[in-house]
């Protein structure tokens, strides 16, 4: 029996939805989402994860928005500030927030596009799933410390996050049961799939956007 389903909205973007709960990630500009949500994560304030207009769409009575501190002036009321290993129920849904940063990646020399503390991962529980959202990242020590992770959702698009060797190393330590590929931009996501299904026992889903996975 499907209990949750994992949407693609394209770039970093998705809907989550159990048996009666929605939830939405990285609703940036651009995103179509259909449905209202009861509650919407957001790993960073950059215009391609976060654009308060797309949220206000999806939001009702009771939405919770859980965001790092420096989204939350433009969120208004049911916005939540969040930091990495904070913990969070919303009814009965889980929110854990981890590290997401960049070690390799400069926008001018020492200064990294997504410096540590400044954005999050989320770990999702949702339905007696584990769901995890990398957000934008390079491969992070933290990132073994994720243990039980049903769905490990990856940026691959490199530049300002991993490639797809580095996603696809991601992908072998943290060992969830399927890995879909992320914030792509132009890079070929059958070469991340070839890396993880040769090395592990991991299953990659490519996710056309719109399509969603069920688990």
């Amino acid at each position: 029996m499907v209990l949750v389903k994992v949407r693609w909205l394209g770039h970093a973007a998705f809907q989550i939805k159990g048996k009666e709960k929605t939830v939405f990630i990285d609703l940036g500009e651009g995103a179509k989402p259909s449905d209202k949500a009861d509650l919407v994560l957001v790993t960073h304030s950059h215009w391609d994860h976060f654009d308060p207009k797309v949220i206000e769409r999806v939001r009702k009575e009771g939405t919770v928005i859980i965001a790092p501190r420096d989204c939350i002036s433009k969120l208004g009321a049911g916005a939540r500030a969040v930091e990495p290993g904070d913990m969070l129920k919303v009814g009965d849904l889980e929110v854990r927030a981890v590290h997401a940063y960049n070690v390799k990646r400069f926008r001018s020399p020492g200064v990294p596009f997504h410096p540590k503390g400044f954005g999050v991962g989320y770990v999702l529980s949702i339905d007696g799933k584990n769901i995890y959202h990398a957000g934008d990242t390079d491969l992070i020590p933290e990132m073994k410390e994720l243990k039980r992770v049903d769905v490990a959702i990856l940026p691959t698009g490199d530049t300002y996050t991993m490639n797809n060797q580095e996603a696809a190393d991601a992908a072998i330590i943290i060992n969830p049961k399927i890995a879909i590929p992320m914030h792509r931009w132009s890079t070929d996501p059958g070469e991340f799939q070839r890396i993880v299904e040769s090395r592990s026992g991991v299953k990659v889903k490519i996710l056309k956007e719109g399509e969603e996975l069920e688990l």
